[in-house]
């Protein structure tokens, strides 16, 4: 690792994931001296436009959105402390069934090999030893969150395709180094456990909202893993108040921010440790571990 700083590579779909999902790995690791690098792969236009009006509804301009959010998104970026923030800027494609699932150039019409390679060709600039993103579904099923994994989970294939060939026709030294920079790979989580935690802090914040609905309590069931599936608990508590101040740069979509209604020391209590499963290690560590970096430093 001479003569290069160890390099996070976070892979989000839409400005405000960042602060969602890894606000808290971003602050503690920029802080440690890691070089922090965010992808965002849309370009966040069927976000809340000002005032909260809606995607499709009178008033709403995708393209004072798309300025607007990328404002947001630098804002967080600094908050953060992110050392490089690189933008796909493919069109959002909205939550999924919506129409503009279906307009061209949008990320989920998008082959998943142009993307790959566009990802690809930023991983070979970076070098990163660890890439985070989202699981098979999204997290939750949006389509700009799975399409986000697809192209990771290629770019990365394409680059081990690369080691592999280097491998086979190098030195000994040169093979063990083209191994030693393939990127532990990890998806983001939740823990069932936190997921109900967070189903009590929105009837605490939101007293007279009715009672949840059966079904949609058993789908909010299937978010996340059961705790003992996770296989990496990373305490970010002493950057909470970073990770807040960054969900709180992206004001415009403050109305689909429930956390931030909580205020500073409640959102700590329940976001101060990030949680992901580590499904590429090249350091071979145990796992439960509590940093991404493990066996790397």
């Amino acid at each position: 690792m001479t003569g290069r700083p160890l390099t996070l590579m976070a892979v989000h779909a839409h400005p405000d994931d960042e602060a969602t999902g890894t606000g808290g790995v971003l602050a503690r690791y920029a802080a440690e001296g890691v070089r922090t690098v965010l992808v965002t792969c849309t370009d966040g236009g069927c976000g809340d436009g000002p005032g909260g009006v809606k995607p499709g509804d009178p008033g709403h301009d995708p393209a004072a959105v798309v300025s607007m959010r990328r404002q947001e998104l630098e804002a967080s970026c600094d908050v953060l402390k992110i050392s490089d923030l690189e933008m796909l800027g493919y069109a959002d494609s909205g939550m999924m069934g919506w129409p503009t699932n279906d307009a061209p150039g949008s990320f989920w019409q998008t082959p998943v090999e142009e993307g790959a390679a566009r990802l690809a060709e930023l991983m070979r600039h970076y070098r990163p030893d660890v890439v985070v993103t989202y699981d098979e579904n999204g997290f939750y099923g949006h389509p700009d969150h799975i399409q986000a994994h697809r192209i990771t989970m290629a770019a990365l294939e394409m680059l081990a395709s690369e080691a592999g060939a280097s491998e086979a026709g190098a030195s000994e030294a040169s093979a063990s180094e083209a191994s030693a920079s393939t990127p532990k790979v990890y998806w983001t989580t939740m823990p069932r456990s936190a997921m109900r935690r967070f189903g009590e802090a929105m009837h605490e914040f939101h007293e007279d909202a009715p009672e949840p609905d059966p079904a949609e309590v058993a789908e909010m069931a299937k978010i996340g893993l059961p705790d003992d599936e996770i296989s990496t608990w990373v305490d970010t508590t002493a950057f909470s108040g970073q990770k807040f101040d960054a969900l709180a740069a992206h004001a415009s979509q403050g109305e689909n921010i429930f956390f931030l209604k909580m205020g500073k020391e409640r959102f700590g209590e329940l976001m101060g440790v990030e949680t992901f499963v580590r499904v590429r290690g090249v350091t071979g560590g145990a796992v439960p571990e509590n940093d991404l970096f493990a066996g790397l430093r």
